[in-house]
């Protein structure tokens, strides 16, 4: 037990030096930043109603190095312990810090153009890997020296902005920073190594000094001085703990460590980028397109903000929590060891679910109104150009899926694939079904607006190629006569299906768009709440229509009604049908519906028993038709 507190005692010394200080600087680093002006002023993006000094990071910079400084000296230890790191690394990884928090400090003061940010923190990362050694070359002992300083620089710079993003509520990068440390710190226990942990532990002090006075209500925020500093150190300590052969603890726990930053970073950049084509789309001289750094407010943190009964607290601990969740993942794995696939399998598969349920529904929003401006544009020189490349996109898929299918076949069947079937079966097989594809017209089908017939066709084509490459294969020699019908009916099957599915791609991609517009449609304001009467084909050109202006819609279809009670409670398009006409009055004031369109023929007695029934709700009542008409010359 002695041995046990005289080992844990510099950890303590450490950690304590760190809190006291950082503690002890804030207030006057605070009160300076307030004199010169560097106060963050609400506005529509940011989350802050009253003024608040930011640029406070610079006392977190000074109450951990130099107290860490002071300690090492004082104790004679190494400030950095791993494999090849010696003391003048920390020294250089110290001056880059610094240099990377004087320059957040003048963004912080001047606002800085986002480029020359950018060119300072590639400047830093460039010198981390050239000057001060870090790098990735004892992880990966044969990596070209090039490429490791691209991994490096790419590694650094992407931790610096992934916590500059990140720092949007109170508290959140610093406490975030926390968990991440606590978290790295604690995969080297695991390990075996905590003599490599001394700096984490001080790290950690002087993140919770600065979070007595930036946890929600802050009186002093990080600014970019803070931000930049804590993803510099996140992103260099685990080049420095690196180990030969230590790819989990040296990477995957890190990038779990810092997730949330770095998914958070992701999304803006694919966000503002979609958002950039779209402008650019609008307006072909790009004028007034944002860029890709123009800060925005659908961070994580501003969409969990925003969410229903949620203040800056409770937010700013959701993401905690998700922090911590994959900071154990972290954990876990690397002591499960050789057993932790199925613990990384698992994870992946819920962080999936979540990215495309949740997190990422705006960027998918955003994709598909750029999708929907592509598809719906009505130039005449974009038209013929996706006229032009539609019949060489079916060419080259069909081609590689009827390939692809051959080996499919061959593995199922368990037949060995030797170099006569390569030069003579495959070509057989996949000329025969061509050959019937373009026999049966289907490369002059427009598929977006295929029936039954066509796909019957399709089929038809993909039997007979099937049959016709077989025999060919039969009488070369090739196959035994008692596959013939086993593999003729698995080629025959695999080719429909995959050529199916892609000419079936785009109405599934446009349903899938019109899904998540719904999904924002059912949380955004001015959006008027339809009632349909009537789930008939008209109902069904209706919601085409809607799904065909997806992005420029502000109608949702919350339900339908139909006079035959044997559909009640079935789903037509997603949408329930609820009721019948009687019911009607209840479920508009169930749904709080706003109108009413009516997609069944109506006689005009019909009508004025429709009029009557729904005009106590006081709801508009329209009617979607089409007819025909005689040409008037």
């Amino acid at each position: 037990m002695i041995e046990l507190c005289e080992r844990a005692v510099p950890y303590i010394i450490a950690f304590g030096g760190a809190l006291l200080l950082t503690l002890v600087l804030v207030p006057p680093v605070r009160e300076l930043n307030r004199r010169l002006g560097m106060v963050d002023k609400p506005d529509a993006r940011r989350i802050n109603k009253v003024a608040v000094p930011r640029g406070g990071g610079i006392a977190l910079v000074a109450g951990v190095l130099v107290s860490y400084a002071l300690f090492i000296w004082l104790s004679g230890r190494p400030p950095l312990q791993g494999n090849g790191v010696t003391e003048t690394m920390f020294w250089r990884m110290s001056a880059l810090s610094v240099v990377l928090a004087l320059l957040g400090l003048c963004d912080d003061k001047f606002n800085l153009p986002p480029k020359v940010k950018l060119a300072g923190q590639l400047a830093v990362s460039v010198a981390a890997w050239a000057w001060a050694g870090f790098g990735f070359c004892r992880l990966w002992p044969a990596l070209p020296g090039w490429a490791d300083c691209l991994l490096t620089v790419f590694w650094i710079v992407g931790a610096v902005n992934a916590f500059n993003l990140i720092d949007g509520l109170d508290g959140l990068a610093a406490g975030l920073a926390l968990v991440a440390t606590l978290g790295m710190s604690g995969t080297l226990f695991l390990v075996g190594n905590p003599q490599q942990t001394l700096f984490y532990f001080a790290f950690a002090g002087g993140l919770i000094g600065f979070l007595r006075y930036n946890y929600n209500p802050a009186s002093v925020f990080l600014g970019d001085c803070g931000s930049m500093f804590i993803g510099f150190i996140l992103a260099t300590l685990p080049l420095a703990s690196q180990e030969p052969n230590s790819f989990v603890v040296s990477v995957v726990v890190p990038m779990l460590a810092m997730g949330v930053p770095i998914f958070d970073t992701a999304l803006a950049i694919l966000r503002r980028s979609i958002r950039r084509l779209i402008s650019r789309r609008g307006n072909p001289s790009g004028a007034g397109a944002s860029a890709v750094m123009t800060a925005d407010a659908d961070h994580l943190h501003h969409r969990i903000f925003r969410a229903v009964g949620l203040n800056q607290r409770k937010a700013a601990w959701v993401l905690y929590a998700l922090s911590a969740a994959l900071v154990a993942v972290g954990m876990i794995g690397v002591s499960l060891r050789s057993r932790a696939a199925g613990l990384w399998l698992l994870a992946f598969t819920v962080a999936v679910i979540v990215v495309f349920k949740d997190l990422s529904r705006i960027e998918f929003f955003d994709a598909g109104r750029l999708l929907e401006s592509i598809a719906h544009d009505r130039a005449t020189s974009v038209r013929r150009r996706w006229a032009r490349l539609s019949v060489p996109f079916y060419l080259v898929f069909d081609i590689t899926a009827l390939v692809m299918i051959f080996f499919l076949c061959a593995w199922v069947m368990r037949h060995h694939v030797g170099r006569a079937e390569l030069r003579i079966a495959m070509p057989l097989r996949v000329a025969s079904v061509f050959f019937f594809l373009t026999v049966f017209n289907t490369y002059r089908t427009v598929w977006a607006r295929a029936m039954v017939s066509n796909y019957v066709r399709l089929m038809v084509a993909c039997v007979l190629g099937a049959v016709a490459g077989s025999v060919g294969c039969y009488y070369a020699g090739l196959l035994p006569a008692f596959d013939l019908e086993a593999v003729t009916l698995l080629y025959a099957l695999g080719a429909f299906f995959l050529l199916t599915a892609v000419r079936l791609l785009r109405g599934i991609v446009r349903d899938a768009f019109y899904a998540l517009d719904c999904s924002r449609l059912k949380s955004g304001e001015g959006v008027s709440r339809v009632l349909v009467y009537g789930s008939g084909l008209r109902y069904r050109a209706f919601r085409r229509e809607l799904v065909r202006t997806t992005a420029a819609n502000d109608r949702m279809i919350v339900g339908i009604i139909d006079d035959d009670l044997l559909l009640r409670g079935q789903f037509i398009g997603g949408i329930q049908i609820l009721g019948t006409l009687i019911q009607a009055p209840d479920i508009i004031r169930r749904l709080q519906v706003d109108s009413v369109v009516v997609t069944c023929k109506l006689t005009s007695e019909r009508q004025k028993v429709v009029r009557k029934i729904l005009a106590p709700t006081g709801v508009k009542i329209t009617i979607f038709s089409f007819s025909e008409t005689e040409f008037q010359s």
